[in-house]
């Protein structure tokens, strides 16, 4: 076998994750802000499969909404009742037994697999029939039993003797081998057993009556960690921060408190960017080298060029689109808006459903009112054009480049180039009236005392 042949992905993901004590599918609960499914996809996406098929079961409508929204070339197969990993690895056989090359199953709740242990498995199957991926560890895992070198069965816990529960070296439950071979091993394996499961484990022996071989590939414990209950998930998203923020110390992004900082599975932020302390990073996250993104700030499917700065406590929706040398500053929010290079948004805004030329400054408090308890409509506004404080500008509607709004105003009607539009009523000032209405309210105020 090459190591460049074909390779299919099985995920298996049809668990209900009963100690979860959940009615979400547990492939589906949040690591990185994104379902645990998500990362076990990414790991299998390094080895570029051909095809990918993911088995689900509890939720099925559910995780195959959310396979489609990772990889809408994905396929899903339903595993109607939970017979074991083999009859699970069994349901893709349809789908897979006429594909070329090797299959690889991995597991929905397994989050950390690393692509380099991929390839190693990949590059393992040079040299033997089937690779299983194992971890040093005691505990109650299922344990690989070597001969020689080779791996003669793999024995669960439940079912081993005390001399192979003395054996640290664990099963993982990862596979490779070829597809039409994995299928034919899976179609072999019975449930005698303590559980009365078809065990995905029982491969092993079967190759190795057939005359086959079989392999193991060695990975760091840390990599093989499943989640199963509320506790393992907190744990594992600790790690996933931990390793999010080294990589992004190590890509040449500043993090001025690390610890603070929150990031999801596929946030990307250039070199030299600066992010402060208190930052959470939602999916869909892009920011460009040289950014700035300052204290407590929320964002979420955005996009910031390079040289913008953004916060102190501001929050970006998806569609915001901010060029360079933007600034959206303290108390801003910004949701599907277009902002051009240069523009200047400084505080106690919200931008909904715009577009802003460059170098347009939009003064504080001014609103988008962009939803009319129905439809959501869209302002768009020119270069170079001035909105003054606490303008309500009620979509749809378009100001015109170069031109100004008075502070204070709603504009409801279109502003042309280099106009300036003011929508306020004209200031009535009444000499000394506030005295005397001072003395009706106190005049008020004692009579009502005096009932």
């Amino acid at each position: 076998m090459s190591v460049s042949s074909p390779v299919s992905l099985i995920v298996l993901a049809a668990g209900q994750g009963s100690r979860m004590n959940s009615d979400l599918p547990k492939v589906l609960h949040p690591l990185g802000a994104a379902p645990l499914l998500h990362h076990a996809m990414q790991a299998g996406r390094a080895l570029d499969p051909g095809r990918v098929v993911v088995v689900a079961g509890h939720g099925a409508d559910a995780v195959r909404a959310a396979v489609l929204a990772y990889d809408d070339t994905a396929e899903v197969v339903v595993q109607a009742e939970q017979l074991g990993t083999a009859h699970a690895v069994a349901q893709a056989a349809p789908l897979l037994a006429n594909t070329p090359g090797d299959a690889v199953v991995l597991y929905g709740d397994t989050p950390f697999i690393r692509h380099e242990t991929l390839d190693a498995m990949r590059a393992a199957r040079t040299r033997h029939d089937v690779v299983v991926l194992g971890f040093h560890a005691t505990g109650r895992y299922g344990r690989l039993v070597l001969v020689d070198g080779m791996l003669e069965r793999i024995v669960e816990y439940k079912d081993a003797t005390e001399d192979e529960r003395a054996i640290t070296l664990c099963n993982s439950g990862l596979v490779c081998a070829d597809a039409a071979l994995l299928f034919s091993l899976v179609a072999g394996v019975g449930n005698n057993n303590a559980a009365g499961e078809y065990y995905l484990t029982d491969i092993v022996e079967i190759a190795r009556s057939r005359g086959l071989s079989a392999g193991v590939v060695i990975c760091d414990e840390a990599e093989t960690l499943g989640i199963n209950t509320r506790a393992e998930l907190a744990r594992a998203e600790a790690a996933f921060q931990t390793r999010a923020r080294a990589e992004a110390l190590e890509n040449g992004v500043t993090l001025t408190a690390p610890d603070t900082v929150f990031f999801a599975l596929d946030t990307f932020i250039g070199r030299d960017a600066v992010i402060a302390p208190n930052v959470v990073f939602g999916p869909g996250v892009t920011i460009e080298s040289g950014a700035e993104i300052r204290a407590f700030c929320h964002l979420e499917g955005c996009h910031i060029s390079r040289g913008a700065t953004v916060g102190p406590f501001a929050r970006l929706r998806p569609g915001a689109e901010l060029g360079e040398d933007v600034h959206v500053g303290n108390f801003v929010e910004i949701k599907n808006s277009v902002l051009d290079d240069g523009v200047k948004v400084g505080h106690l805004t919200y931008l909904g459903d715009a577009t802003v030329g460059e170098n347009t400054n939009i003064g504080a408090g001014t609103i988008t009112c962009n939803y009319d308890g129905v439809n959501k409509h869209r302002t768009t506004i020119g270069k170079n054009a001035f909105i003054g404080s606490d303008t309500m500008l009620v979509a749809p509607v378009s100001v015109g480049a170069g031109a100004m709004t008075g502070s204070g105003s709603v504009i409801t009607a279109d502003v042309p180039a280099d106009a300036l539009a003011i929508g306020r009523a004209r200031q009535v000032t009444k000499p000394g009236f506030a005295t005397k209405l001072r003395d009706i309210y106190k005049a008020a105020r004692a009579a009502k005392k005096g009932q």
